[in-house]
């Protein structure tokens, strides 16, 4: 019998497709194997607009170095391959937005958040991070009820009121001899419970509270309240608040003739302070949580990584967002999972050489340890005068390599 040649071409055309999708196939799956990669999501959350917008922009930044840096290093979760993938949002240092915010980071299925910046934001926002049992990671919170709300999911690498309020006393009336202090707040949960602390213990060494005035965050016009105070002829003014705000209270202090001292916390311990006070800037004080940005164990490769990436300099709390990353990151490589259930479990095992030293918590959810340094400003700078508490001693000279995931320290 004999075969057509039609219907041998078709057979042979046949055999040419089905080896065709053959070897499609055999590329297809080589591909796939090949970006088998999990994307795994960690939340961002932080003031972008509004007046506070360049701390919460440098926590951002900060926290996308990390990210960018764990993934050109590449990284391996329960031996698979894991991309981080960052998912930064608003919260306009606004409470209610925050809260907002926190459920669309949930909705979104982060495994862990960095924020927020704000006290004021980040206690309300806990709430829904702890319901949907996310780790929540403040770069800058330091008001103590964020972790005194019986949370198992609430952490912040920085030192909180409750130290550094008191150290600032300490220095207010230890080191400078202030007898007379007036106090100034911004009625948020930071800058309210900053000067309450600094209060209590100035009361306690033995100076006079002359007044206790409050403003808000949002005002920038002091004169009445520095009027007011200026008649109490105090030694020193203590101002619990940001530094959109210090600024031009140190203005207004010196066009009102005020001689008094201006101390203040980490809000207003920032390269736009000096912008917005100008002169008036020189002989203002700050403490801020932790060590000074340059004697950080990683401060200098950091800092310098920073400048290349965003050709700006560090605002305030950016090597803590970057540092919170990688202990996101370390916990998740100990549960060998991304689950975030897993992940919290793992938090309270942390004990890492971050950026900002060594990096571990106690059964609040608190840093142990955490050091706080005091800056005062001159001929335009800030200037480091002395950092208080800490084990700052313990820290080895070279003690972690910025650019590599967590873990992969060496």
């Amino acid at each position: 019998m004999k075969f057509p040649i039609r219907n041998l071409v078709l057979v042979l055309l046949g055999a040419g497709v089905l080896a065709a999708c053959g070897k499609k196939e055999e590329r297809a799956s080589a591909a796939t194997r090949d970006s088998e990669v999990s994307v795994v999501r960690i939340g961002a959350a932080s003031p972008l607009t509004g007046p506070q917008a360049h701390i919460g922009i440098d926590i951002k930044n900060g926290t996308q170095l990390a990210v960018d840096d764990i993934n050109a290093s590449g990284l391996t979760i329960g031996g698979k391959k894991v991309k981080l993938e960052l998912l930064a949002e608003d919260d306009e240092a606004n409470p209610t937005k925050a809260t907002t915010v926190a459920q669309k980071l949930v909705d979104a299925k982060v495994v862990a958040v960095v924020g927020h910046f704000n006290s004021g934001a980040s206690i309300p926002a806990s709430k829904i991070y702890s319901d949907a049992g996310v780790v929540q990671i403040s770069p800058g919170s330091t008001n103590p009820k964020y972790t005194q709300q019986g949370f198992k999911t609430t952490y912040r690498v920085v030192a909180n009121d409750d130290q550094q309020g008191p150290v600032c006393a300490q220095y207010a009336v230890g080191t400078l001899g202030a007898k007379n202090i007036a106090v100034i707040d911004d009625s948020t949960a930071y800058g309210q419970g900053l000067a309450n602390a600094f209060e209590a213990k100035a009361t306690a060494l033995g100076a006079t509270i002359v007044a206790h005035e409050h403003t808000t965050d949002k005002d920038t016009d002091f004169t009445a309240i520095l009027t007011a105070i200026k008649s109490k002829n105090p030694d020193l003014v203590f101002f619990g608040g940001i530094d959109t705000q210090a600024g031009p209270m140190a203005k207004q202090m010196a066009g009102l003739g005020i001689k008094a001292k201006l101390l203040g916390g980490d809000g207003m311990q920032t390269p736009n302070f000096l912008k917005l006070a100008g002169d008036a800037s020189e002989g203002a004080m700050a403490s801020i949580p932790g060590l000074p940005k340059e004697k950080m164990p990683g401060g200098k490769t950091f800092l310098d990584k920073f400048k290349a990436k965003f050709n700006a300099e560090v605002e305030l709390f950016a090597p803590m967002g970057y540092d919170a990353v990688f202990v996101i990151v370390e916990a998740m490589k100990r549960a060998g999972s991304a689950d975030p259930a897993r992940i919290l479990a793992e938090m309270p095992k942390t004990q890492l050489n971050g950026v900002i030293g060594p990096i571990a918590f106690d059964e609040k959810g608190d840093l142990k340890d955490g050091p706080l340094t005091i800056y005062a400003v001159k001929s335009g700078k800030w200037e480091a005068i002395e950092t208080v508490g800490g084990n700052a001693a313990a820290i080895p000279a070279a003690a972690s390599d910025s650019s590599k995931p967590a873990g992969d320290k060496k």
